[in-house]
C-alpha cells in the first residue's frame, strides 16, 4: 500500500475520505493484514491531526488580525487540551 497524502487527483482530500477510500479498496481488502490496517488508520488519525492544527492556526491568525483579546494557544497545545493525551507520533 502506497502513502496517498491529502491530495488525490489534483484535489484535496480530507482524512476520512482517505480513510473510506482505503476501506472501499478491493485490493487493501484481499491483501492488508491486521497490522497494515492498523497503519492505514495511524496515518488517518495523523492526517486528521495534521488538519486540525491547520484549521487552528488558521483560526488563531484570523483572531490575531481582530485584536480580539484571546490568548494565543499554540497548536499542539490546543489538539492536547481538546483531544487530551500526549503529542503522539
Amino acid at each position: 500500500m502506497k502513502r496517498i497524502g491529502f491530495m488525490v487527483n489534483n484535489k484535496k482530500q480530507s482524512s476520512i475520505d482517505w480513510l473510506i477510500d482505503q476501506i472501499k479498496n478491493v485490493e487493501n481488502q484481499k491483501n492488508l493484514t491486521g497490522a497494515q490496517w492498523m497503519d492505514v488508520v495511524e496515518q488517518a488519525k495523523a492526517m486528521h491531526k495534521e488538519e486540525i492544527r491547520v484549521a487552528y492556526m488558521d483560526g488563531a491568525f484570523e483572531k490575531i488580525r481582530h485584536l480580539d483579546g484571546k490568548e494565543f494557544m499554540m497548536p499542539t497545545d490546543y489538539y492536547n487540551e481538546t483531544f487530551g493525551g500526549q503529542d503522539e507520533k
